[in-house]
């Protein structure tokens, strides 16, 4: 196994792009024992108190410290060539990675996780986190929430492993743990240690940052790789890796989130390989109307009606070929007359083409009464009814520590407080959209909806 160290960061906070690093803990091991290394750091910007007091790291402490700009050759030199391991290392090789970046230098090791380390090897515990670690190993830390301190107990931690296991179920396992991305080569390897392990959404871009693909998952980072594990097997995600040049991702309170954000965003954007859910012109609906003595289906078009507020809608078409085409396989279930429901012309009187085959009870040519007809119709019309809004205005969905704000079935967007909350319901409603309709349909059977009041 190539040498190892063990790294832990005290910052000022869990932003690796707006905090900053405040001291280094270094741990190395190889052929010619072990080495120790530490270093305050002048993070540039003020320690936070409950920072402070957690870490007992305080302003005053790192005044006369150097930058990191002025260690950065050094601890470049300190970790080449070896293995990174960190616990949660997806937060320090993250704070590392921009400290480096802002000096222009590149910084791309091999990467161990500990937290995975220990959910792989014992998976029968619930808890990872280094207090857990430490209680249930028995790991002695003088010191927790220093840097060297906590890379001193990731190093008793391994070597605890080292005694547990035998060295070939160790390395199988670090070597299944330790990055082996098959990312396309626009992008940087070490991107899969960014990326979250929770719910949101996921864009891919291609050349002049175009938009390739949009996903979601409730694993943004298992479900991105899984694109290029399997792009050997399916045109699309071979042509996704030969086009993809960026990846961005949004987090989301859970799935919910997830999935009205992706339909939003695809609607947007238009990546070149959402075909289903870019649709969101010529949406159309049936509406049952009475003619002369029938009732009728009429075709009408979300251009024409707002769909969210009518409450005598069936079904949810993206052409009228396909309106028909459901129209026309209800009426051979329910034998209905295609003449009457507008699928064929024929004469007063005449029998439709159904009621020559015995389709049809023959309402064409009076053998059936018109109320009965349209008995039968609105019976068979429910199964494609859409829900009515059941609420007076806007609601909230609450996820998490977010609250998604609907209207009349339309996604207004995100809060997070009572003003964002009133900046959406003041941006008004965006077109009725299929997809989201769908979504937020299933997720009220289930959801516990506050009713907003309209304040703006």
């Amino acid at each position: 196994m190539q040498p190892l160290a063990f790294v832990d960061l005290e910052t000022t906070g869990g932003s690796a792009n707006r905090d900053r690093i405040t001291e280094i803990g270094i741990v190395l091991v190889d052929d010619d024992g072990v080495r120790e290394w530490s270093q305050l750091v002048f993070p540039q910007m003020r320690i936070p108190l409950f920072i402070e007091q957690m870490t007992g790291i305080s302003n005053p402490m790192v005044e006369q410290a150097p930058p990191f700009a002025e260690i950065a050759q050094q601890v470049e030199q300190l970790l080449q060539g070896r293995l990174f391991i960190a616990h949660n290392a997806r937060f320090d090789y993250g704070f590392l990675k921009n400290e480096f970046k802002r000096v222009g230098m590149s910084f791309q090791p091999s990467v161990l996780c500990t937290v995975k380390l220990s959910r792989a090897l014992f998976p029968q515990h619930r808890q990872h986190n280094l207090d857990s670690l430490i209680q249930r190993h028995g790991l002695s830390v003088t010191d927790r929430h220093r840097a060297l301190a906590d890379a001193q107990a990731l190093h008793q931690f391994w070597q605890q492993l080292s005694g547990q296991f035998s060295q070939a179920t160790l390395l199988d396992t670090v070597q299944k743990l330790v990055n082996r991305s098959s990312l396309p080569s626009h992008i940087d390897p070490m991107l899969v240690h960014e990326m979250p392990e929770g719910p949101g959404v996921y864009l891919f871009y291609g050349e002049n940052d175009l938009p390739l693909y949009v996903g979601k998952s409730v694993n943004i980072r298992q479900r991105v790789l899984s694109h290029f594990s399997a792009d050997h097997r399916s045109n699309k995600e071979m042509s996704l890796s030969q086009q993809l040049r960026r990846i961005d991702w949004l987090e989301t309170g859970g799935e919910l989130g997830a999935l009205l954000t992706e339909a939003q965003l695809i609607k947007q954007l238009m990546p070149v390989h959402n075909q289903r859910l870019r649709r969101k012109n010529a949406l159309c609906a049936w509406q049952l109307q009475q003619q002369g003595e029938h009732l009728v289906p009429r075709l009408t078009w979300a251009s024409d009606l707002d769909f969210g507020t009518q409450n005598n809608l069936y079904g949810l078409y993206h052409s009228q070929r396909d309106a028909q085409k459901a129209l026309r396989h209800l009426a051979e279930q329910h034998q209905l007359c295609l003449s009457v429901l507008g699928l064929e012309k024929t004469g007063k009187n005449k029998p439709c083409f159904a009621q020559q085959l015995k389709r049809c009870q023959g309402v064409c040519v009076g053998t059936e009464q018109s109320l009965q007809h349209s008995t039968r119709l609105l019976v068979a019309m429910q199964s494609l009814k859409l829900a009515s809004w059941p609420y007076p205005g806007a609601i909230g969905i609450r996820e998490a520590d977010e609250l998604h704000v609907i209207d009349h079935w339309c996604y207004l967007g995100t809060a997070k407080n009572e003003a964002e909350v009133d900046d959406l319901l003041y941006a008004g409603r965006p077109a009725f959209d299929r997809d989201t309709y769908m979504t937020l349909n299933k997720a009220l059977k289930k959801a516990k909806p506050v009713v907003l009041n309209q304040r703006v």
